[in-house]
């Protein structure tokens, strides 16, 4: 007989956790998805604090012109993290050299719940900091993430500093590319219409 969940009815491993004897609590299986969209949700308002020190979405006034630039948002943060955990996953295989056996589920699991440090984005939202803030909150973000892969895997800390800054990068570049592919597609056009 297969077990499934409580909440959702999906299959799971075990109904049942205990913590100690006597404190028994129910499985749930749905902090999987809870924590992605918390987790895109923080992104978004460290992509709109950073861009409003650019004042770029200040001098949008129209609702029309705003469109573009969420779906453009909407994009950079969607393959910003698509590039950062399919480059985590991809290090953590590496790291790993096939000796034990750690699901994709449990590294994305891990990276979204230690980096727990975005919520501070929120207090940023709405009182004024520094831009050097989100310098201070990506470093204890990256370095929580590092903690969680090491206790994850248990391999050194060094080797999983290293996946993290590079899964990191990762995502800068690919933010880097969504910003500099639709000017030069603009460019592309006017020099044909011209």
């Amino acid at each position: 007989m297969e077990k499934r969940c409580v909440h959702c009815g999906n299959p799971v491993k075990t109904l049942l956790l205990q913590y100690s004897p006597g404190n028994i609590r129910l499985m749930k299986c749905g902090i999987l998805w809870k924590s992605i969209f918390g987790y895109l949700f923080l992104d978004a308002c460290r992509h709109l604090i950073s861009n409003n020190s650019k004042e770029e979405f200040a001098s949008s006034t129209s609702s029309l012109s705003s469109i573009p630039a969420c779906g453009k948002m909407l994009m950079e943060i969607l393959l910003g993290n698509f590039a950062f955990f399919g480059f985590l996953v991809f290090a953590t295989r590496f790291l790993m050299k096939s000796s034990q056996v750690i699901w994709n589920k449990d590294v994305l699991l891990a990276i979204l719940v230690s980096s727990y440090f975005k919520i501070f984005l929120i207090a940023m939202m709405v009182w004024e900091f520094p831009s050097s803030v989100l310098f201070i909150i990506d470093v204890f973000v990256l370095s929580s993430n590092a903690v969680a892969l090491t206790v994850l895997t248990q391999v050194r800390m060094t080797g999983c500093i290293g996946a993290c800054i590079g899964a990191h990068a990762a995502k800068l570049a690919a933010n880097r590319v969504l910003e500099v592919l639709p000017s030069g597609y603009l460019r592309c056009f006017s020099i044909l219409d011209w």
